[in-house]
């Protein structure tokens, strides 16, 4: 790995990894119960998978044996309850790691540098090819595919929050985005109406 490759990894690490440490550290102790409780549980069910997967145990056992060795929860509603919680913590922790990223993305890319449309504008001009890039313009065609990222199939609500966690994370305010968490923390990512509606024939 060359020296720029290092540097671009540590910029990523700096800004990126150690900021989710730091900010999901926050969000992990958020003064909710329900919440604190499944980070704790969340954190010990990991450990058991690792072990459990090198012991080569199935997915059935590991959690049957989870569930009995570190929690009082014997009903099957109180279980799926539980891992319908693991699943909505994770899906916090992504957004948190993804709002990062993108406040990141301008430090560790180079906005100007190859492949981009402003370096391709320098080395036309730099090597005085504006006739050969217009001819080429001339049967160059682009075919735009629009996606759709996971996150923008949560309910407005959640999306508002996520916008403003991201501009929170760019000016570093710590406040606001503690904030911006506890609101991820109490406010639902899915849309039971429209989940009922799909459900129906």
């Amino acid at each position: 790995m060359n020296s720029s490759a290092n540097g671009t990894l540590q910029v990523f690490k700096n800004l990126v990894g150690t900021k989710y440490e730091m900010y999901n550290s926050l969000f992990s102790s958020l003064p909710f119960h329900k919440v604190e409780k499944t980070g704790v549980l969340l954190s010990l069910f990991l450990l058991l998978c690792e072990e459990g997967f090198t012991k080569g145990k199935s997915p059935s056992v590991i959690i049957e044996s989870f569930l009995k060795q570190y929690t009082s929860y014997r009903t099957e509603n109180e279980q799926t309850d539980l891992l319908f919680r693991f699943v909505q913590y994770a899906e916090r922790q992504v957004v948190l790691f993804d709002a990062l990223e993108d406040a990141a993305f301008p430090c560790v890319h180079d906005m100007s540098g190859p492949g981009t449309l402003k370096n391709l504008q320098a080395q036309v001009i730099h090597t005085q090819s504006q006739a050969e890039l217009k001819d080429k313009l001339k049967d160059f065609s682009v075919r735009l595919v629009l996606t759709a990222h996971p996150t923008q199939f949560y309910p407005s609500e959640v999306l508002g929050i996520i916008h403003d966690l991201a501009k929170a994370l760019v000016s570093d305010d710590t406040a606001l985005v503690n904030m911006y968490l506890q609101q991820l923390g109490k406010t639902s990512f899915f849309k039971k109406e429209n989940q009922l509606r799909m459900m129906r024939p």
